[in-house]
């Protein structure tokens, strides 16, 4: 399924202030399209609509006029950490704010729920910059590596960056490790 595409006039008629919502079963198959369209470029991590409509209570939209605009997902490790993923905008609407809009709706849900701090993987750290996130090492998100890492086509030559950004103040002298989940990876050292 191919992502919607949006004439200049289409995009004047979006509201300011465009609506996050969870997103529907019924969303499945857009999501599932416009997910694949930016695995196909090795951006996004591959998913069925079948594995989407297993997590899809953990999706949040943007949609207008039943059309989905924009995806992403706030993934709890800890009740202390969350990880921010599968951020997508319609090919055609890169640039007009949505994205940033739905990232910014689930750093709030993330501090709503008690999240000391969110990160995630990507290869637009300006575009995280832009939201209060830093660069940080990959090897502090152990449960991420372990998770998902494993069944990427890039393992062995992962090119993301990892950024995050705390939401509560933490003092210098609190380690950063005991809210981070460890876990042993796989043939690793």
């Amino acid at each position: 399924m191919t992502p919607t595409t949006f004439s200049p006039r289409a995009l004047s008629a979006l509201p300011p202030q465009p609506r996050v919502r969870p997103a529907r079963l019924q969303d499945s198959r857009a999501l599932q399209g416009l997910i694949q369209h930016y695995a196909d470029q090795g951006i996004l991590l591959p998913r069925t609509e079948q594995e989407i409509q297993t997590i899809i209570t953990d999706f949040r939209v943007i949609s207008y006029r039943k059309t989905l605009l924009t995806c992403g997902i706030l993934e709890f490790y800890t009740p202390q950490v969350a990880e921010l993923r599968s951020l997508a905008v319609s090919p055609g609407l890169r640039g007009a704010g949505l994205g940033r809009r739905l990232a910014a709706a689930l750093v709030d849900e993330a501090r709503r729920r008690g999240a000391e701090m969110v990160f995630a993987l990507t290869y637009s750290t300006e575009f995280f910059a832009k939201l209060g996130f830093s660069p940080v090492s990959r090897q502090l998100l152990p449960w991420k590596v372990w998770k998902d890492c494993l069944r990427c086509p890039k393992h062995e030559c992962c090119d993301e960056s990892a950024v995050a950004r705390w939401l509560k103040p933490r003092p210098d002298s609190r380690p950063l490790f005991p809210i981070l989940p460890s876990a042993p990876l796989a043939g690793r050292a």
